[in-house]
């Protein structure tokens, strides 16, 4: 288990590196406003899930084989940039599961939700790479490396939930403001966009 003098620099570290504004922060952010935080929840549940993953492979060492295959990553950045911004045009043209139509929100399935938190998680290189070069110093190798990783994990799932959370709840507030009047071609137009955006960063991040 870490002592507390390491968590004590592990934890604000993590903390300011989560709340940056990134790709899953942004995507957050655009779901809060097109369907409220509460479904925006199960891509927080998918994105809590890769990012574990991302973790776990980072301190085993299964990253750095990965990192040496590009074409990994090419395929999954492409196909996960291709499907959000198919999802945010439709947003902007308030059409498909995401849009607001006339203020009635239609809903996304949850494993579409799920499955966009997971990819945009796992097939975003950055997030590789900052935890290859995060996470290992904080691992004693002369201890059980389980028990520490477990306590890194815990502290990584709060705070990446948190600053979801946080974005999440930015983005439903924004919402409530756009929504009055005849703002809602607004609001679809901009959460479309930050999607669109969302698609390109992990498809050329």
């Amino acid at each position: 288990m870490p002592d507390y003098a390491v968590l004590a620099v592990f934890i604000p570290t993590f903390f300011f590196v989560s709340i940056t504004p990134g790709m899953c922060m942004t995507l957050a952010m655009t779901l809060g406003m097109s369907i409220g935080v509460r479904r925006t929840l199960w891509m927080m549940l998918g994105e809590l899930v890769g990012v574990a993953l991302v973790a776990i492979a980072a301190v085993l060492g299964v990253a750095s084989i990965m990192l040496n295959y590009p074409q990994v990553f090419d395929i999954l950045k492409w196909v996960g940039g291709a499907y959000l911004g198919y999802i945010g045009i439709n947003m902007w043209r308030a059409k498909g599961k995401m849009a607001i139509i006339t203020g009635i929100e239609v809903k996304a399935s949850r494993m579409s939700l799920i499955s966009q938190g997971f990819i945009t998680a796992i097939a975003n290189p950055k997030g590789w790479a900052f935890m290859i070069s995060l996470l290992p110093p904080f691992i004693n190798v002369d201890n059980a490396v389980g028990p520490q990783l477990a306590v890194l994990l815990g502290i990584i799932m709060v705070t990446e939930s948190v600053s979801m959370l946080a974005y999440a709840s930015g983005g439903k507030s924004l919402r409530l403001f756009l929504s009055r009047g005849d703002n809602i071609r607004w609001m679809n137009r901009i959460a479309g966009s930050l999607m669109i955006l969302v698609g390109i960063w992990l498809a050329l991040g």
